[in-house]
Formats: structure tokens, sequence, C-alpha cells
């Protein structure tokens, strides 16, 4: 029974913390959609320019990261950013470029190897199939990596928070070997 609060309290914590990278994610979406859509329709025409809708993905990509990062540093992780700004920032922008890159791998594909090379099919395979991987990927390393609270800790000189304790397969919680000092152990 004691485990059920801290279980409870640890998912809803986990699910409002995917709630707001949704969120800050979709503003980073539509700033992708719209940047890449007008630079694809202008300057970035595939009868324009040979590789134009990868020329336009990477611009509105970068622009999105921007929007992005800013909404998670201070919204979805503020309370596990890093004092270290530059360096958080640098992180951040390596996982993104990640996640930039399985979305334009998935627009290659689709656009290059497969052939599909309509609008609708462009924006299919880089702002929904591309999108939802690299969300995978960059949610993961943003929590785990970028923001994460020991990772934090020790950047800063603090001692990082002792490990939860230790459960046997059927998630019984297993004692020490020994006490540790100051425990009474029988009476």
């Amino acid at each position: 029974m004691s485990r059920t609060p801290f279980t409870r309290h640890w998912l809803f914590a986990f699910v409002a913390q995917l709630a707001k990278f949704g969120m800050v994610g979709l503003v980073g979406f539509a700033v992708d959609i719209t940047v890449f859509n007008l630079l694809r329709a202008t300057v970035f025409s595939p009868d324009a320019v040979d590789s134009g809708p990868i020329w336009a993905k990477v611009v509105s990509t970068v622009l999105a990261i921007l929007a992005n990062w800013v909404g998670n540093r201070y919204w979805t992780f503020s309370k596990d950013r890093q004092s270290q700004t530059v360096r958080e920032g640098l992180e951040f922008f390596a996982v993104s470029l990640v996640g930039m890159g399985i979305g334009l791998a998935c627009l290659w594909v689709s656009h290059y190897v497969l052939g599909y090379t309509s609008v609708i099919a462009d924006n299919i395979s880089s702002n929904v199939i591309g999108l939802l991987l690299g969300a995978v990927f960059r949610f993961t390393l943003y929590r785990y990596w970028v923001f994460s609270p020991t990772r934090r800790a020790r950047l800063a000189g603090a001692p990082a928070p002792a490990p939860a304790p230790a459960t046997t397969s059927t998630g019984s919680l297993r004692l020490p070997a020994r006490p540790e000092r100051g425990l009474v152990t029988e009476r």
C-alpha cells in the first residue's frame, strides 16, 4: 500500500510533463509546418531548387527548435534546467538536430526513394511520421539527459540523490544485508 501514493504521484508528474512537452511541441509544430510550407511554396520550391523541400525543412525545423527550447526550458522542464545555459542549449540543440534528422530521413525516403513528391506526401512523411518518431526520441533524451534532475545536481556540485531502494522481482522492498548505522533491528 505504501507504494501506491508514490506511484500515483510519479505517474501524475510524468503525464503532466508529457502534456507540457506536447503543448510546447504543438507551438513548435505550428512554427515548423507554417515556415516549411511557406518556404516550399516560394524560395525553396522544388521547381526552383532541386532539393528545395529538404532546405525548407531544415530552416523550418531550426526555427521550431529555438521555440521549443524556450518552451521546454522555462515550462516543461523548468524545475530541472541546468545553471549552465549554454551547455544545456547545445545539448538541447544536438538532440533536436538528431530528431530533425529523423524527420528529414522520412522526407528523403518518401520524396526521393519512393517518389512521393506531392505537397501532401511531403507533409505526411516529414510532419506526421518523422515528427512522431522524432518526438519520442527527443522527449526521452530531454528527460533523461538534457534536463535530468540527477545530472543537474552533479553539474552543480551537489551530491547525486540516493538511489531508490532495491526491489525483488515481485516488487517487494529488499532490505540491505546488514542494517545501516543507527537503525534498531531487534527489540
